[in-house]
């Protein structure tokens, strides 16, 4: 006879902005957590500017790579607070729509799936004046 595999135990606030925080390059990064809602499946977090993410020095613009990192990481972390655990990046698709200039951002997820083995996270990113400057969506995997 097999075992019931235990529910996943939700990750807390606290506890997900204290693991961002132990991460070196999340913790570079700069993120907070705003908002988790683990029973809608949505997240939100913010990002500053900082010179290191320009994409020109001095040009005061989002560089694309560290805004794919944020799709991924804000996208990981809607999941591991409905599953407790991290999970593995198996593919990330980001579309860039308007440059992200002198602003912070805003990253909200919705978590869309969580299968046996694959889960899937989109992600929208606004700046100050609410105007969207990326979208994507990521499929990781599930954690046993």
């Amino acid at each position: 006879m097999k075992s019931a595999t235990p529910a996943p135990t939700p990750m807390s606030v606290a506890e997900m902005q204290q693991r961002l925080e132990r991460s070196p390059f999340n913790g570079f990064m700069g993120l907070r957590l705003l908002k988790a809602d683990a029973e809608l499946g949505e997240l939100d977090m913010r990002m500053e500017l900082r010179p290191e993410f320009e994409r020109m020095s001095g040009s005061g613009q989002f560089h694309g790579g560290i805004l794919s990192a944020f799709i991924d990481t804000v996208g990981q972390y809607a999941l591991m607070m409905q599953l407790g655990k991290p999970l593995a990046t198996i593919n990330l698709r980001v579309d860039y729509l308007r440059p992200a200039v002198q602003t912070g951002l805003l990253a909200s997820a919705r978590v869309w799936r969580i299968g046996r083995s694959v889960c899937v996270a989109d992600v929208t990113v606004s700046d100050d004046a609410h105007k969207v400057v990326a979208i994507g969506r990521a499929n990781y995997a599930t954690p046993s």
